[in-house]
C-alpha cells in the first residue's frame, strides 16, 4: 500500500525529479508534462508502473496503490476531456443537500457516527492518500463499501446506512449491489489467487521468463490444460506480473566482406516458410556478455519452416572455426535428413564471405544465400530467435565458456522441445515438425 507520510530524505529525493512539481509530508503535485507523457506512455500499452519507474520514481517510494490512482484519474480525464484535462487543477463536491431538517437528537446521532466512521477513514489515511483517490476512482469506492459493511457487521458503527453513504460521498445504491455481488467475488478472489500460483509456476518453468503467449502454451504442451489468453493477461496485471520488453540488440554487426571474400545472390528473398523441412537453414552469430569481462558468443543454425534450432556452437572467440564447426554440428546431427537442395542463408559477414565457408558448404553439397547488406530483415527469424533467447535465458552471470555451454544447450533444449510458439500451431518446433513430417500440419 502507499503511505501519506513522506520522510524529509524521500522528499529531497522527490524534489530532484524534473516531473514533480510539488512535495509535501502528505503530498505530491505532478508537472502537467509528466501527466502528458504518462497518457502517451500509456496509449503505447505500458503499464502504469513501468511508465513512473522510467520517469526515474521508485514505486516503493509512492506506493502501488498511488500509482494506481493517479493512473486511473488521468486516463479518465483525458478519456472524457482530452488532454487539456489534465492541467492542475483540483475539484471538489459537497454532497447532497438534505429536504427535511433533522432535530438536535438526529443531528447528534449523525455527528457521532461520523465521528465513528473518520476515526476508520483516518485508518485508511495512513495507508493512501485519500484526497488524491476520491475523484473518479471506482477502486476507493469499493473499499469504502467495504469498510461500511466492515463496520456495520463487527459493531464499530451504529448510524444508519444512508448517513455512512452520505458522510464517505457514496451512492446508497451502490452500497446494497456492493452487497450483492460480495459473496460472487469473494469466490472469484479465491479462484484468481489459485490462478496465481499456477501462472507464476508457468512463467519461472525452467527458469525462462515468459509472456502470456508463452504461458498459454506451456499450460497447453507441458499440462494439457486449454487456458484464455485474455484471462492469463487480466492476471498478470492484477498481480503484477511482468514479461521483459524485448531492447534493440546493442552491438554493431560484424564487418562487412573484405576484397578476398565474396557474396552470392538472396535466393530467399525471405520467403523463409517454404513447406519443406529442413530446406531453408538460417544461420547467425550473436554476442553473449557475461560477467568480469567474459564474452561468449553463439552461432546458430534454424530452419525457417519448423523455427527448429538445428545446430549451434558456443565459443569465446570470433575465429572463422564458430561458423565452420556449426555446419559441422549439422551435418554430423541432421546430415541425412537435409533437403536435397537445403541452403545455407546467413547475412553478409566475413564469416559467410570466407572461402574457407564457401568450401564447407561445397563440401557438404549446400547451398548458399546472403541477404542484402545491412538489412537484418532478410534474416528476421533468426534475429528473433537471438532476442527471445536473451529475453528469457539468464546468462549474464558467466565467467566462463563450459558455464555458458551449459546454459545455451539447456535453453535451446527448452526452446526445441517445451517452448511453444504462436505461430506453430503454439507447438514446440519439435512436436510441429513431428506432426509437419506426418501431414498433421
Amino acid at each position: 500500500m502507499s503511505k501519506l507520510i513522506f520522510t524529509s530524505e524521500q522528499i529531497r529525493v522527490l524534489r530532484r525529479n524534473p516531473y514533480v512539481k510539488n512535495v509535501s509530508e502528505k503530498s505530491i503535485t505532478y508537472s502537467d508534462e509528466f501527466k502528458r507523457h504518462f497518457v502517451s506512455e500509456s496509449l503505447d500499452s505500458k503499464t502504469a508502473k513501468q511508465i513512473f519507474i522510467e520517469a526515474g520514481f521508485d514505486p516503493e517510494m509512492l506506493g502501488e496503490s498511488r500509482i494506481k490512482a493517479f493512473a486511473k484519474k488521468w486516463r479518465k480525464r483525458y478519456r472524457d476531456n482530452g488532454v487539456l484535462a489534465l492541467k492542475d487543477t483540483r475539484q471538489n463536491r459537497s454532497g447532497r443537500p438534505r429536504k427535511t431538517e433533522r432535530t438536535p437528537e438526529q443531528q447528534i446521532e449523525k455527528l457521532q457516527a461520523k465521528i465513528s466512521l473518520l476515526e476508520q477513514e483516518n485508518e485508511l489515511l495512513k495507508k493512501s492518500e485519500w484526497s488524491e483517490r476520491r475523484l473518479e476512482n471506482s477502486e476507493k469506492t469499493s473499499e469504502t463499501f467495504a469498510r461500511i459493511h466492515r463496520m456495520k457487521t463487527d459493531g464499530s458503527y451504529t448510524g444508519t446506512i444512508i448517513d455512512a453513504c452520505e458522510t464517505l460521498e457514496v451512492s446508497r445504491s451502490g452500497y446494497y449491489n456492493y452487497l450483492k455481488g460480495l459473496a460472487q467475488r469473494n469466490v472469484r478472489e479465491e479462484e484468481d489467487q489459485a490462478w496465481r500460483i499456477q501462472i507464476e509456476n508457468a512463467y519461472s518453468y525452467r527458469g525462462y521468463k515468459k509472456g502470456s503467449r508463452s504461458i498459454v502454451m506451456y499450460f497447453k504442451n507441458i499440462l494439457g490444460m486449454t487456458v484464455n489468453r485474455k484471462k492469463v493477461q487480466r492476471l498478470m496485471r492484477k498481480f503484477h506480473i511482468f514479461c521483459p520488453i524485448r531492447k534493440a540488440n546493442p552491438y554493431k554487426r560484424m564487418a562487412k566482406a573484405t576484397k578476398e571474400h565474396h557474396t552470392v545472390e538472396n535466393k530467399l528473398e525471405r520467403q523463409f516458410v517454404q513447406g519443406i523441412a529442413h530446406k531453408v537453414l538460417l544461420t547467425d552469430i550473436t554476442y553473449l556478455p557475461g560477467a568480469n569481462g567474459f564474452m561468449g558468443y553463439l552461432s546458430t543454425i534454424k530452419d525457417g519452416t519448423t523455427k527448429e534450432i538445428l545446430a549451434h556452437y558456443v565459443s569465446d572467440n570470433l575465429k572463422l572455426a564458430i561458423s565452420l564447426t556449426t555446419i559441422d554440428v549439422l551435418m554430423s546431427a541432421h546430415g541425412a535428413t537435409l533437403h536435397k537442395d537445403a541452403f545455407i542463408h546467413s547475412d553478409q559477414g566475413v564469416h559467410y564471405t570466407s572461402p574457407k565457408f564457401h568450401k564447407k558448404l561445397a563440401d557438404n553439397d549446400l547451398g548458399q544465400s546472403m541477404s542484402r547488406r545491412g538489412n537484418c530483415w532478410d534474416n528476421a527469424p533468426q534475429e528473433s530467435f537471438f532476442g527471445h533467447l536473451k529475453d528469457e535465458m539468464e546468462y549474464k552471470s558467466c565467467v566462463h565458456l563450459e558455464e555458458l555451454r551449459a546454459i545455451v544447450d539447456d535453453y535451446i533444449d527448452y526452446y526445441n522441445n517445451e517452448r511453444g510458439q504462436w505461430n506453430l500451431k503454439k507447438l514446440p518446433p519439435v512436436h510441429y515438425r513431428e506432426q509437419f513430417l506426418s501431414g498433421v500440419a
